[in-house]
């Protein structure tokens, strides 16, 4: 059995995962988290530093502000680490690139397979509609901390050109419509997991392509398989591309 070090435990994504551990031939040795509330059969500690279990590979649902302590755990014992994380800043990625060159190290800012295709067929929309208006909505939850959500800026990533212009909303605006302008906008409501859309907008035809999450179990599966997937990887970054590839061999 694959053992995980569930960084981020008592959270709702945490709980997920220790919840499908099994489904996916893991156990949770051991949890981290600030609050550090026992709720299975593995205990929780607030930090790191307390952590006696041995585990093979570290699962990251937590907040960006721990990412150093987590990262100086994962270099001492040598421990791949799944960064399911979003929120990251340039220093934070600064870090991740420096252990990278140490550990294998697995992240994204989706981690559900359906959300991978979304992005591949964004790109490829967008190569093959040159001169399209594009258009990126995201729904979630009204609890969610960040916006526009990291998935968002993935696919914002994936369709934009050196010289597009992200447009987060567009109050205050008294203007057309740039032609280099992609639009982000994020709506916050209610208990949706997650919803995203990306439109391509030309004359007198409209293309969308859309993801919704039925459940948050599609993201804890996903990083369940994520921390399989990094088992005898040599160091490195990792992604969803990576883990797509090596399931259609």
């Amino acid at each position: 059995m694959l053992k995980i070090l569930l960084s981020g435990a008592c959270g709702r994504m945490g709980r997920q995962v220790a919840a499908l551990a099994e489904d996916e031939q893991a156990v949770i040795a051991a949890g981290v988290d600030v609050r550090s509330e026992s709720y299975g059969a593995f205990p929780v500690y607030p930090s790191f530093s307390l952590v006696k279990e041995e585990a093979d590979v570290i699962v990251d649902f937590s907040r960006p502000e721990g990412l150093g302590a987590l990262l100086a755990y994962a270099r001492v014992h040598r421990m791949p680490a799944v960064l399911a994380s979003t929120g990251y800043n340039d220093s934070d990625l600064n870090l991740i690139r420096e252990a990278a060159g140490e550990i294998p190290i697995f992240r994204s800012a989706n981690m559900s397979l359906g959300v991978y295709v979304l992005k591949s067929l964004a790109r490829q929309a967008a190569r093959l509609l040159p001169g399209f208006d594009i258009e990126i909505i995201e729904k979630h939850h009204n609890q969610k901390i960040d916006a526009p959500s990291g998935t968002a800026l993935m696919l914002y990533d994936a369709v934009s050109l050196p010289d597009s212009q992200p447009v987060f909303g567009r109050s205050g605006r008294t203007q057309k419509r740039e032609k280099n302008e992609i639009g982000v906008h994020a709506i916050r409501g209610g208990t949706v997991p997650g919803e995203h859309e990306v439109g391509f907008y030309g004359p007198a035809e409209v293309v969308t392509l859309s993801h919704s999450a039925q459940d948050r179990s599609i993201f804890a599966r996903g990083a369940l398989r994520a921390a399989r997937f990094l088992q005898g990887q040599a160091p490195g970054e990792y992604d969803m591309d990576a883990l797509a590839k090596s399931m259609m061999k």
